[in-house]
């Protein structure tokens, strides 16, 4: 008689580096690109900030080293976070699935039940690093700082003071945020206003009719049947939907100003799915997912914090 076997399929190495990367890229923020990634972080990333004065001078026969020059850095360096799961195979004899679990004593983790497993586990990492990227704290178990909080302790950010959002008062509200971006930073290609869902939704609203400077039938005529998911734009600056900013704060930022970091194509990533009968005797099968984040802005005098 076949001897049978128990699920010894682990998701490591190479092939591990796909499903850490669907879970830490699969939050809108990182999935649209609307911050820059920067991967193979595997302790931290030394940013330089050079700061000069007028560098222009009246033209002389000579040299003259009077400008000031001032180098400062910031310190990209992810944090190390770890899923553990443990469920008892028995729990699904009963499943659907039942039969494709064998009809041994000895059964086998359903393998489509394992790819769905590893699935949700992706999708939850992924919701909580996009809460984290921007109103994650430290503090808290499972998170790191966000931009809410570093770009709150920087005191160069431009600091932004707004009400609460309705569909009646964010296109004013949007108004002060666009009024406040530093001239150097407004034309800037990549510069982006970054909405929580509650003004973004708001002002998709407001441009189907609802705010007090729009036509009564909204944007084209087409009332609350405006909108089909496509771009938004403020003044003629992209906006970005950033999920993870809590209710009635926002963020106006160069992409190439935020930045995520990650071991995400370093060695320690892994995913694994481990049945545990062949090592203590037991029907449990375990999920372990290990993968580094975190977040740093450059320049805090060209972003924007509207709270």
């Amino acid at each position: 008689m076949a001897t049978t076997n128990s699920l010894t399929t682990t998701y490591a190495g190479e092939f591990a580096g796909k499903y850490v990367s669907a879970a830490l890229l699969s939050g809108k923020t990182l999935a649209e690109g609307n911050i820059t990634v920067k991967p193979n972080v595997k302790f931290k990333e030394v940013m330089k900030k050079v700061a000069t004065d007028d560098i222009v001078k009246d033209a002389t026969c000579d040299f003259d080293a009077t400008s000031t020059l001032t180098l400062t850095e910031r310190i990209l360096q992810p944090e190390e976070f770890q899923v553990n799961l443990q469920l008892c195979k028995k729990d699904f004899r009963s499943d659907w699935e039942a039969v494709q679990m064998g009809y041994s004593a000895f059964d086998n983790l359903p393998p489509s039940f394992s790819d769905f497993l590893i699935a949700h586990v992706a999708g939850k990492v992924a919701q909580k690093v996009e809460q984290n990227i921007w109103n994650g704290t430290d503090a808290n178990a499972g998170e790191f700082d966000g931009f809410v909080t570093t770009l709150g302790a920087d005191g160069d950010v431009v600091d932004v003071g707004g009400q609460a959002s309705t569909s009646a008062n964010v296109v004013g509200e949007l108004g002060k945020i666009v009024d406040a971006i530093p001239s150097g930073v407004y034309g800037s290609d990549d510069l982006a206003i970054y909405l929580p869902s509650n003004m973004y939704r708001n002002y998709v609203r407001a441009l189907g009719g609802f705010a007090s400077n729009v036509g009564a039938a909204g944007t084209n005529d087409q009332g609350t049947q405006w909108f089909n998911g496509g771009a938004l734009t403020f003044d003629g600056i992209n906006i970005a939907l950033a999920q993870g900013l809590p209710s009635d704060k926002a963020v106006a930022a160069e992409k190439g100003n935020l930045f995520f970091g990650t071991g995400l194509l370093a060695d320690h990533n892994e995913v694994k799915v481990i049945d545990m009968a062949d090592i203590d005797g037991s029907q449990n099968v375990r999920v372990i997912m290990r993968f580094t984040a975190g977040i740093q802005h450059a320049i805090g005098s060209d972003i924007v914090l509207y709270s």
